[in-house]
């Protein structure tokens, strides 16, 4: 299934026939099949499939963190293709976050300097770090934990400092990969609240999951099969139904 992609000036994401094909040895993987979908500003997005349906190669993709080898893809509305390594770098660290399943904490590092650590490479340094890492261990939940270090909290917890990582730099998009997937249900479910609450502030955001219950957050449905787009649901978003406990 490939959505035809019409440019639209609320457009956060465009794809446009991406295709990304690895060489291992002799032979080609296909891991993405020319897919095109745009997602616009604002929207919560799930992306849906089994293991190597091609998912996380999308999600690397719309990151920048590697190249499609055919397609094009856009954010807000500029070619990624078209822009220098500043401009990726730019991209990568400010107008993209990123949330991994595995938290990916300093482990030396309180919460605080975690969440202050995407600081040290942003060019628009003029807010002061600290009050603005302390803003968004607020915003998550955290704003008593700001000096403790990861081996101190819970993985819900230790999530939720992620996503303050992912946020203290302003991002308009913040893509999560397997957020909930070290988590257990009950913590599974505050982060999706709290992600659900993120995006009603007009946060653009994307998670990447194999957990029907978790997608069910989402008001958009993106499912990939063997790199293939394959459907493409609106959905009634579920309800958040806590917040997140500080």
């Amino acid at each position: 299934m490939s959505v035809s992609v019409s440019p639209r000036d609320d457009s956060a994401i465009e794809c446009i026939g991406l295709t990304k094909t690895y060489d291992l040895g002799t032979e080609q993987v296909h891991a993405l099949r020319c897919v095109s979908f745009s997602i616009a500003r604002g929207e919560f997005v799930a992306i849906m499939g089994a293991s190597g349906s091609g998912k996380s190669t999308l999600a690397n993709l719309i990151g920048a963190l590697d190249t499609p080898t055919s397609g094009e893809l856009k954010i807000d509305r500029k070619s990624v293709s078209s822009m220098s390594s500043d401009e990726l770098a730019h991209l990568r660290n400010q107008s993209i976050g990123f949330v991994f399943q595995q938290f990916n904490l300093m482990t030396r590092m309180t919460a605080l300097e975690n969440v202050k650590l995407p600081l040290v490479y942003a060019s628009n340094s003029g807010d002061d770090p600290d009050a603005r890492a302390r803003s968004c261990l607020r915003q998550v939940g955290l704003g008593e934990r700001l000096h403790h270090r990861p081996n101190q909290l819970s993985g819900g917890q230790q999530q939720r400092v992620a996503i303050a990582r992912a946020l203290v730099n302003d991002p308009r998009i913040v893509i999560a990969d397997e957020p909930t997937g070290a988590l257990d249900t009950h913590n599974s479910h505050e982060i999706m609240s709290l992600l659900s609450k993120l995006n009603e502030q007009g946060l653009t955001l994307m998670v990447i999951t194999h957990e029907p219950d978790i997608a069910a957050y989402a008001g958009r449905l993106l499912r990939f099969r063997d790199g293939q787009l394959v459907e493409d649901l609106r959905q009634r978003a579920r309800v958040r139904i806590s917040e997140p406990a500080p």
